[in-house]
């Protein structure tokens, strides 16, 4: 079975989703008290030894390296008509601009995170600068993911079909997206509302009328 430097291409934009979902599951893990949760809590000790921190960090820049590969590997297949200038400004890209362009601009927003994690750039920013342009994550996850899905691998600019194998898989990674930000929103709420609710509970306890 020959495979040629599209099928790698695409292959390469795969594994970069799946892996950004990953690493976009852990920060929603490490951005909340996961430690003190019943289902960590529960969990055996061989578990509870995993690095998630380390593992966050090493499937970011993993997959950065494998989602630049995938449009390399557009440039130097010939058949693909698709340059350097292309892929880093789709503007005149030869199929699909505006789907090309999707990635394009989860690449760059992707790039912007990882620099802004650097101990030292971090410490630079100050930790609200940073969290404000670590939000960005949330958009670059799903810039990578529709880009995904509507992108025709084969660059023959054919209708979406939602229902093969590959895009099933970019779909499967939007859900899990998805349903993780709906906890990720909703912990965030509990977490505003409990001092509300505790500093009324703490008033009606020192109200000398009762």
């Amino acid at each position: 079975m020959d495979i040629s430097l599209l099928d790698l291409s695409s292959a390469a934009g795969l594994v970069a989703t799946v892996l950004l979902t990953a690493n976009f599951l852990l920060g929603m893990m490490l951005s909340t008290a996961y430690r003190k949760s019943w289902y960590w809590k529960k969990a055996p000790a061989l578990v509870k030894r995993i690095p998630v921190a380390d593992i966050h960090n090493w499937t970011a820049y993993v997959a950065l390296a494998i989602a630049a590969v995938h449009p390399l590997l557009l440039v130097v297949d010939k058949t693909s008509k698709f340059t350097l200038v292309d892929v880093l400004f789709p503007l005149h890209a030869p199929h699909q601009r505006l789907f090309v362009a999707l990635g394009a601009l989860a690449f760059y927003a992707l790039v912007l995170v990882v620099l802004t994690s650097q101990d030292g750039i971090r410490k630079r920013m100050g930790f609200r600068a940073w969290k404000n342009v670590h939000l960005i994550s949330y958009a670059t996850a799903l810039l990578f993911v529709v880009h995904g899905v509507v992108m025709d691998p084969l660059l023959k600019d054919r209708p979406v079909d939602f229902f093969d194998a590959e895009k099933v898989l970019s779909e499967g990674c939007a859900l899990l997206l998805l349903v993780a930000t709906w906890f990720r929103v909703r912990y965030q709420m509990a977490k505003r509302k409990a001092p509300v609710e505790q500093a009324v509970a703490s008033g009606a306890e020192t109200d000398p009328r009762r």
